[in-house]
């Protein structure tokens, strides 16, 4: 396999490789490379944090009494947080690291939020453990989720007064896309799904008084239609394979969709919905290592992060600058925007983002410091954006581990640096910067490379 093609695999079925991993694996062909990928990506691992003070409560008691309810969402909240540091932690260190990629792209189409930290972990792990699964089956333990029936208001969504909202989004947002049913059969099929509830402890409850037991009219068929009779029928579209199979081509393939592309994935997709499999057609497809696909996408927030890492492992003495780092950067895990979630692609980028992107890696690994021949206004404005953003530290506090990225790249050469940190092709003037900079330090030739334009793209 092309050294090159490794690179791009692992950047998008994970967050970058060292240059040794990379080495290893190009000795091997494409179809065992991809292979033991999906294998080391079949265990489901849950993601956990101490929830002990949290635990055994009576929710009677709770929330009746107004100071115990705060005091409990106070506690629960500073237990998102720390769910949050967890999550860019196992990213960073990924045992099954297919997974936890799919995981992150889910999150992201599956949108919800809660401040409840038992349902916030449960749900972020119904994500994790039928990331790589059967979609049928995902959907339906989506949509039996406490986060997600309060998020979506089904638990407003009774027999006497049908609440349409998760209804809605179900088929415009996580199945077929707009345009692909009609007004009728959101109001139908939010029939089905009344009752919907769950206990404290997560576990989903039906509330059979309020669950509507009539008939339904849905795609033009007359049944006693419950949730999961619905979600079978909107699977049995092929609308559906298309609609996934296009979400996922934009995240790990390109931006720009190839309508030959979607049939070959469709085809492959429906109607057994097994999204392993998936996975697997796309990364050992020719077209996935066309030239046009590769360092062509803008990381996110959370793969910028990470990747870095990937590099130059690095801790942050301050836990909570996980978060603020996060928010400058404007993708907070367990925090989204709305009920579509981040938009991606360039919009991860606007003059505000592009230069804190091109400026942290040397606040992260160099305290604030980036060794060049010329020298602007850029660190200044950089300290102006912090201001503006109310961040009182310009250097966050961390603790790089550069004996690992020595190990990392002690056989590289500068030149073959370049080669493995950026994907994208360099053009004449960024050579012609990087020939001139200082070659002493490979640490301070990483970092000046981390800052480059080209190193946001994938």
């Amino acid at each position: 396999m092309k050294y090159k093609h490794v690179q791009h695999l692992y950047w998008r079925a994970g967050f970058g490789l060292t240059p040794k991993q990379t080495e290893t694996l190009s000795k091997l062909d494409k179809t065992t490379v991809v292979k033991n990928l999906c294998i080391e990506s079949k265990q489901f691992t849950p993601l956990l944090v101490d929830t002990s003070e949290l635990e055994g409560i009576n929710p009677q008691i709770i929330f009746k009494n107004p100071k115990k309810r705060k005091s409990f969402f106070d506690k629960s909240i500073e237990k998102v947080k720390a769910l949050n540091y967890e999550w860019i932690e196992r990213l960073a260190h990924p045992n099954e690291l297919l997974r936890e990629k799919m995981t992150l792209f889910w999150a992201n189409h599956f949108v919800c939020f809660d401040k409840n930290i038992f349902h916030v972990q449960q749900f972020n792990n119904t994500l994790r453990e039928h990331a790589l699964g059967d979609f049928r089956d995902f959907v339906k333990a989506i949509s039996k989720e406490a986060a997600m029936i309060k998020y979506l208001n089904l638990k407003q969504n009774k027999k006497q007064e049908p609440n349409e909202n998760f209804a809605r989004e179900l088929l415009e947002l996580f199945t077929l896309g707009m345009g692909h049913y009609k007004e009728e059969d959101i109001q139908e099929s939010a029939r089905a799904f009344t009752g919907y509830d769950f206990e404290f402890n997560g576990e989903f409850r039906l509330k059979t008084k309020q669950h509507d037991y009539g008939f339904k009219t849905f795609f033009g068929r007359m049944g006693r239609y419950n949730g999961d009779d619905i979600i079978d029928m909107i699977l049995e579209q092929e609308q559906c394979a298309r609609f996934i199979s296009e979400k996922i081509y934009r995240y790990f393939v390109n931006d720009k969709i190839n309508s030959e592309h979607i049939e070959l994935m469709v085809n492959q997709f429906y109607p057994n919905y097994n999204i392993d499999e998936l996975m697997y057609f796309v990364f050992t497809s020719d077209w996935f290592y066309n030239e046009i696909n590769i360092g062509t996408k803008i990381k996110s927030p959370i793969e910028y992060l990470v990747g870095i890492q990937q590099i130059v492992p690095f801790q942050f003495k301050i836990p909570h600058d996980v978060l603020k780092v996060q928010k400058l950067l404007g993708q907070v895990l367990l925090y989204p925007p709305n009920v579509s979630g981040w938009k991606g692609g360039q919009n991860w980028i606007d003059n505000n983002t592009i230069m804190l992107r091109l400026k942290l890696p040397s606040v992260f690994l160099s305290n604030a410091y980036i060794s060049t021949h010329e020298k602007g206004d850029f660190s200044d404005s950089f300290k102006r954006e912090f201001k503006k953003r109310g961040i009182k530290n310009k250097v966050f506090d961390t603790i790089p581990e550069w004996d690992i990225f020595n190990r990392y790249f002690k056989e590289i050469s500068f030149d073959n640096m370049s080669e493995n940190l950026l994907l994208c092709p360099i053009n004449e003037g960024t050579n012609q910067y990087l020939n001139d900079l200082s070659r002493i330090s490979k640490s301070d030739f990483c970092v000046q490379l981390m800052s480059l334009p080209e190193y946001q793209m994938c």
